[in-house]
């Protein structure tokens, strides 16, 4: 048989981002192809765009509707080749602001906020995402001749990556530690790697990484002093699977107990009594965002017949506060609440590897299970957590899986095993020594912020043994975009982690107080607000508390 000759074929062209810019009218009558526009592009439309009963904006219909015409719609050049200077995140409308959190709507959802000055935006709760995306194509016929679509690939995550190097120079309101160096580990990529079920039993699936995930337990352990015949635990998908674990465990030891959180505990803490229809009491704070045990003292009293589920914080999500574990441990007993009628869940998400160095945290105190996120003070490149509860706990929980051959105790069901792996390799390489001078210079870098920021005439207020600086929010949405910084309400955040280091910090407070000063000019209309009732008058300094 003779060589076959190829058909002539035309070059596919694949498609431009750029008419992502055009304006919402434009995108109705004549979608791009390319991309899916949930909401208005960045040309100044109100985002205040009509939905259908389904929920989405009219124009995901049309997009939906004009994607089994791409094929046709690149043959005939109605969609543009990728010019040399494209740029992903240029084509992607920018992110909404953050919506103002705590409002006062009972139902967040659904009530509107103008955020950025002279009404350029209004964000829409609920709806607030990204108003693009980049479009899924069908590889063409000819593709494997061309090469056009692999070219195109290459060509957005080179530009991607690009995107995700300058966005960390910026990143200040997440506590996500980015200083981390896995070259070593490229060479398991290749392997899909499945924790299913009980880390502690091997099942049917061999490929695996059991024996990294029980060695990274065991570090743990030992760090909150519980003996390896003692504990039962896992590496979680994420710290919100840790807090579900533990509050699922309290809930299976005690089915009729009530759990109690202190308001500013972390939404996943309220996710789980929702979902496991638990009774739920909610408790007050101090002004540092602690819980306040004499509201919860006053709330036992109140149900002295059940038993008590508590959520106690290492560290909440907005001030850094850390929760008096043996001040709440103290309330319980002079309520009446002896050991085998309260389960306490330690929620460390963040704080949770470096208050052990305090230290708090400890299984020799009554507390029935702690959790952490792996990829935060760790810097795991993939969210997960580690959560350790009490081998006589797990019991309860845990159930034969045959189509396994193990037992499974767990939340999910395929866990990723590459996570254990970057884990074992950090824990190894840093060791506990490490990570304590890393704990120490956070805090240390926390305390030269949260000076500089008072120096510069800008509340700010610092929990001991936090990392976590509060401040006014900056009036900016522009700014605190730039910085991806986390807001509630009057005030904002920055999380200092082991990569935020005394340059980024003096880059970020050069660029706030010089952006203050045209926004408080001295005698102008607009006076920095009064932030007292949201970190305490001593750490106001506004007009009224200087």
């Amino acid at each position: 048989m003779g060589k076959r000759e190829a058909s002539p074929i035309s070059t596919p062209s694949y498609p431009s981002l750029q008419d992502c810019n055009s304006s919402s009218a434009d995108s109705a009558a004549s979608p791009p192809r390319s991309l899916r526009s949930d909401a208005p592009s960045r040309a100044g439309i109100s985002s205040k765009a009509s939905v259908d009963v389904n929920g989405e904006p009219p124009s995901f219909h049309h997009s939906r509707q004009g994607r089994s015409n791409l094929g046709e719609d690149m043959s005939n050049g109605a969609v543009e080749t990728l010019s040399e200077v494209f740029d992903p995140v240029a084509a992607l409308a920018p992110e909404p602001v953050p919506p103002v959190a705590g409002g006062g709507e009972a139902n967040g959802a659904h009530s509107e906020e103008t955020i950025s000055k002279g009404g350029k935006r209004e964000i829409v709760l609920g709806r607030n995402v990204h108003t693009t995306c980049l479009a899924v194509t069908e590889p063409e016929a000819n593709d494997e001749f061309t090469g056009d679509k692999e070219a195109y690939i290459a060509s957005v995550l080179a530009r991607y990556r690009k995107t995700l190097m300058e966005r960390t120079k910026y990143h200040l309101g997440y506590p996500y530690n980015l200083d981390f160096d896995y070259g070593a580990l490229g060479q398991l990529q290749h392997f899909s790697i499945n924790n299913l079920g009980d880390p502690f039993i091997e099942s049917n699936y061999g490929v695996h990484s059991r024996q990294f995930e029980v060695g990274v337990l065991d570090w743990f352990a030992r760090l909150w002093e519980l003996e390896k015949n003692e504990y039962w635990g896992y590496i979680t998908n994420c710290g919100t699977e840790g807090n579900l674990h533990g509050i699922l465990v309290g809930r299976e030891v005690f089915p009729d107990g009530i759990l109690y959180a202190s308001r500013d505990s972390h939404y996943s803490v309220f996710k789980a009594a929702r979902m496991y229809r638990m009774d739920c009491i909610k408790v007050a704070t101090l002004i540092s965002g602690e819980i306040d045990c004499t509201d919860f003292k006053a709330k036992l009293l109140d149900n002295k017949d059940k038993p008590a589920i508590i959520n106690v914080n290492i560290g909440t999500t907005v001030k850094g506060a850390v929760d008096d574990l043996d001040l709440v441990i103290k309330t319980l007993e002079e309520c009446g609440f002896t050991q085998d009628r309260f389960y306490i869940h330690c929620d460390g998400a963040l704080f949770g590897l470096m208050m052990p160095f305090a230290p708090k945290v400890s299984f020799k105190k009554p507390i029935g299970s702690v959790s952490v996120s792996g990829h935060k003070f760790v810097g795991c490149p993939m969210p997960c957590g580690v959560q350790i509860t009490r081998m006589e706990h797990i019991n309860a929980l845990s159930r034969n899986v045959e189509y396994l051959a193990s037992r499974d105790a767990t939340i999910m069901g395929s866990r990723n095993g590459h996570a254990p792996i970057f884990l074992w390799y950090t824990l190894n390489r840093k060791g506990y020594k490490g990570f304590q001078k890393e704990v120490q210079k956070c805090l240390r870098n926390a305390h030269y912020l949260k000076d500089r920021l008072r120096d510069a005439g800008i509340s700010a207020m610092l929990n001991e043994l936090s990392s976590t600086v509060v401040f006014e929010r900056p009036l900016d949405e522009e700014f605190v975009r730039r910085w991806q910084l986390a807001c509630k309400g009057n005030i904002a955040h920055v999380v200092v982690m082991p990569n935020v280091s005394i340059e980024k910090l003096d880059m970020f407070l050069d660029e706030l107080t010089e952006k203050r000063s045209t926004w408080y000019q001295e005698g102008g209309e607009a006076q920095p607000p009064c932030v007292a009732a949201d970190i305490g008058s001593e750490n106001c300094v506004c007009a009224l508390h200087k």
